[in-house]
């Protein structure tokens, strides 16, 4: 179960990440608004998921997530030029991911 949390925490620290830029330094309401809830709730799964996890590993893997998809998101909508180096990346951190939920079972 901690895992399935953190996975979510990491989706929402994708979304707390795009909100905040597109809040222009919180001056948006409604980007705002969801900035504030995505991050309460993605640290909350973060706390619960370091219950049984490491908190090493959680936080490289709620980091990683987050990162990858805010990058993904910002690719496809434009705001991020793709690239095949750029994709290789993020697929090498989705790796680490992977191999950290390995190396934990």
């Amino acid at each position: 179960m901690a895992w399935i949390v953190l996975i979510i925490s990491g989706l929402l620290e994708a979304v707390w990440a795009t909100a905040l830029g597109k809040s222009e330094g919180l001056s948006k309401l409604t980007p705002s608004i969801v900035f504030v809830i995505a991050i309460i709730a993605s640290m909350a799964g973060l706390a619960y998921a370091t219950r049984t996890l490491p908190i090493g590993t959680a936080y490289a893997v709620w980091v990683g997530v987050g990162a990858v998809l805010t990058i993904g998101y910002a690719m496809v909508t434009g705001v991020e030029s793709i690239s095949i180096i750029k994709i290789v990346l993020l697929l090498m951190i989705v790796a680490g991911i992977v191999g950290l939920k390995l190396l934990h079972d």
